[in-house]
């Protein structure tokens, strides 16, 4: 079976990310754009050196002058998962969630299993370092930010907050996720919590 932007993994919990739709407009934008076709700006960002590939995204925009998204995704590229064909987010979420970061792996299945008790349209699509949950938007964020602490992230314009809730800069900085409240515990994703879920 074909993998196709927004379609349910078969045997999985996730989603294929929408991100993926628009894959076939860059490799053809990006050589209107640049001159260079995808397999050129991979092989270019292969020899940059031994970058991480949050290091090698932000190499492509400061050396190269790419925009966040094609930065973003050349990495990807680069890392062996920017294609379609190629994701894997059962591995993305193994590996957030390894090594100090493990603990935090109950929490997270747990906002994930209350993520998707909100409609069977819900779709979890793990990326790198965060995993979002959309129905045709993104309406939450999950993200562990240390070894002890979870950032749960939701798209908010609803005022007025409580004290947990912290604001990101995402409405000035025209981001989706716009507020965030930390969760160290499954104590922590409580009724106050679960309430900012906006659909």
């Amino acid at each position: 079976m074909a993998l196709t932007p927004g379609s349910r993994i078969p045997g999985s919990i996730y989603s294929v990310h929408p991100a993926y739709a628009r894959e076939e407009a860059s490799i053809r934008l990006i050589k209107e754009r640049t001159g260079k076709d995808v397999s050129e700006w991979v092989e270019i960002g292969k020899r940059a050196g031994p970058l991480t590939e949050r290091e090698l995204d932000q190499w492509y925009k400061t050396e190269h002058g790419h925009t966040s998204n094609y930065a973003t995704w050349l990495a990807s590229l680069v890392f062996g998962h920017g294609r379609v064909e190629n994701y894997r987010p059962v591995e993305l979420v193994d590996g957030m969630y390894s090594g100090k970061k493990a603990q935090l792996r109950p929490i997270y299945d747990e906002i994930v299993r209350f993520g998707m008790e909100l409609g069977a349209d819900v779709m979890v699509c793990p990326c790198a370092t965060f995993v979002p949950l959309f129905k045709t938007v993104v309406f939450a964020q999950i993200k562990p930010t240390t070894n002890t602490r979870i950032h749960l992230g939701f798209a908010l314009d609803t005022e007025p907050f409580t004290e947990r809730v912290l604001d990101t800069g995402g409405l000035a900085k025209k981001d989706r996720i716009t507020h965030r409240i930390p969760i160290s515990s499954l104590e922590d994703f409580d009724l106050e919590a679960k309430k900012w879920f906006r659909l």
